[in-house]
């Protein structure tokens, strides 16, 4: 299908959430040559007459924290709906039925968009809903909740775009950017000390993070300096002693076991991260519908 252009306004709004609009607006296309796959929408354009118009709103069914309104924005440009009304900023908390965002224009246009806009919008919005959980669950204790490298694939830069929204921190965005040595990489080379000088002594400059799955290993790898050690599947007990063998010479992340029903019993021990992959990789699509006015 040809496209329209999307705004210079969506444009900047995307650089100002720290997002590459070209990226994003490519995503969206492939959104839309998967759901077309070369042809048409049969069912609108058999029942519903080319120069028709509607009004669609975007109304909350749950509580939720929005995020991913701009992507929405561009699904809804790229087929022409340039008449975009949003009173709702991302990363705030919005009660059900608030309506999120208001596009006015053609009816085939926008019931095209509808599916597109709703895939994307629910699915960061849920990211940003879920991340707010924890967030809010460790508040007092100043734990920032991190994502992980467990998102979908293609969609890395959004999903984590949506924790931030819902007031994470991002972890790493690529393998390049940082080096965490898991279990996999200490078992190959025969040592935990082995994998950290390996990795200083080819990239002096970059992070390094070392997940560890015993008070041994911790004593051991500390000795090298880390930045950051993982604390893997440790138990709160485990963890607080943790926080006192380290005493600050390095951050600390707990990962593994990790559920809002024990998050303040682990944040209590004064660990500085927990890593939570269900952020991006099991987060519910926040519900949110279209409803569709015709004007006559």
């Amino acid at each position: 299908m040809k496209f329209a252009e999307v705004s210079e306004g969506t444009r900047q709004a995307l650089r100002d959430a720290s997002l590459d609009p070209e990226h994003t607006i490519d995503l969206v296309k492939r959104a839309y040559e998967e759901d077309l796959q070369g042809g048409e929408d049969a069912t609108s354009v058999a029942t519903i007459p080319a120069d028709h118009r509607s009004t669609a709103e975007y109304r909350l069914r749950a509580d939720g924290v929005i995020a991913g309104i701009e992507v929405a924005k561009v699904a809804l440009e790229l087929v022409g709906i340039t008449d975009l009304v949003s009173g709702v900023l991302c990363a705030h908390k919005v009660e059900a039925g608030t309506v999120i965002l208001t596009a006015r224009g053609n009816t085939r246009a926008i019931l095209l968009a509808e599916r597109t806009s709703l895939n994307f919008l629910g699915h960061l919005s849920g990211i940003a809903t879920l991340t707010r959980s924890w967030v809010d669950e460790v508040s007092e204790y100043g734990t920032a909740i991190r994502d992980t490298r467990k998102t979908t694939p293609g969609l890395r830069v959004l999903e984590k775009y949506a924790v931030r929204m819902g007031g994470g921190t991002n972890h790493r965005m690529s393998l390049s950017e940082s080096a965490l040595i898991k279990d996999n990489h200490v078992e190959a080379v025969g040592g935990v000390s082995t994998a950290f000088e390996r990795v200083r002594k080819l990239y002096p400059e970059i992070e390094i993070e070392v997940e560890v799955d015993s008070l041994d290993q911790l004593k051991e790898i500390l000795q090298q300096k880390p930045d950051l050690v993982l604390l893997d599947n440790m138990s709160v007990e485990e963890c607080r002693q943790a926080v006192e063998i380290v005493a600050k010479r390095a951050k600390l992340e707990a990962s593994g076991g990790l559920s809002l029903k024990n998050a303040k019993a682990y944040a209590q021990t004064g660990v500085d991260y927990f890593a939570v992959g269900a952020l991006t990789h099991s987060a519910p699509v926040l519900d949110i519908g279209l409803d569709l006015k015709a004007e006559i």
